[in-house]
């Protein structure tokens, strides 16, 4: 999905997004359209049980004169409790909300709240985060799916008065969404695919992130005393690897020690199979993530 930030204005076409607090109070975006459409959206929520409490949507067609074709109202919640991790689960609430009414293009307006300490770049970089996340779908495997099964939001645009700061800090947690999503796609490929020696090769990709990837087999394994992880290996006809990554371009400084991360990466899990019951037996992939 493509996000990008511009500064606010109606939209000339698809589906625009404002805010509403709980207790149905308008926010800044919400309360010029409402009253540019003669009370369109009060009245709407007065029809329906919509109080803006944190992640409700409710989509209501554009009122006449308007160009574009929807409106929906995003539920905020509290003030207070619009901090980035809501903003960014804001954002999760709104992908499948526009997939539901077929939208396939979306603005979202992002005002200034009283009362939240949460800027409103780095709230507009957070809506975006979650939307980025949210949007994720693995469907390699998925030949039968019917084309108005399949989602339609392929582009959402961020209206904020801070575009240019919401685009700097949004900057970093695209980069980390995109690692979510490189790391979804391994852990949601079934054993066959994805096992010890494909998923080291897999981390080699990671040496164009400036990471330095050093696999070792089993002879090297061995050599240095691994002994309890090649008796677990035995048990499958895959041989085992270690996959050691070192990443350095961020330095912290030769004062600091570094931060170690150890996963055990099991690409399938076999460990008391004769207790598993066979319904779900698919799923041990995931123990890889």
């Amino acid at each position: 999905m493509k996000i990008s930030f511009a500064d606010p204005k109606l939209p000339k076409s698809g589906t625009l997004v404002v805010g509403v607090l709980e207790g149905r109070k308008l926010a800044a975006s919400a309360a010029v359209l409402d009253k540019e459409s003669n009370g369109a959206l009060v009245s709407a929520m007065t029809a329906t049980r919509f109080s803006g409490k944190k992640e409700e949507t409710l989509t209501v067609p554009a009122p006449r004169g308007l160009f574009f074709d929807r409106v929906v109202l995003l539920g905020l919640g509290k003030p207070a409790g619009l901090t980035p991790v809501q903003v960014q689960r804001l954002g999760g609430a709104l992908v499948p909300a526009l997939n539901a009414v077929g939208a396939s293009s979306a603005s979202v307006a992002v005002d200034k709240i009283p009362g939240t300490r949460l800027a409103p770049g780095d709230a507009a970089a957070n809506l975006a985060y979650g939307a980025m996340l949210r949007s994720y779908r693995f469907d390699k495997y998925r030949t039968r799916e019917k084309p108005e099964q399949k989602p339609t939001l392929t582009e959402l645009t961020i209206l904020t008065a801070s575009a240019a700061a919401a685009r700097r800090a949004y900057a970093p947690l695209e980069s980390i969404a995109a690692g979510v999503f490189f790391t979804r796609d391994l852990v949601s490929e079934p054993p066959n695919i994805i096992f010890p020696e494909s998923l080291a090769r897999e981390t080699k990709s990671l040496e164009k992130l400036s990471v330095k990837v050093e696999i070792f087999d089993e002879r090297q394994m061995k050599k240095l005393g691994m002994g309890a992880l090649i008796g677990v290996g035995q048990g499958s006809s895959r041989p085992p690897r270690l996959v050691v990554m070192d990443y350095r371009g961020n330095p912290r400084g030769k004062d600091k020690a570094p931060v170690a991360f150890i996963g055990k990466g099991v690409t399938f899990d076999t460990g008391g199979i004769s207790l598993k019951p066979a319904q779900g037996m698919e799923e041990m992939k995931w123990d890889m993530a």
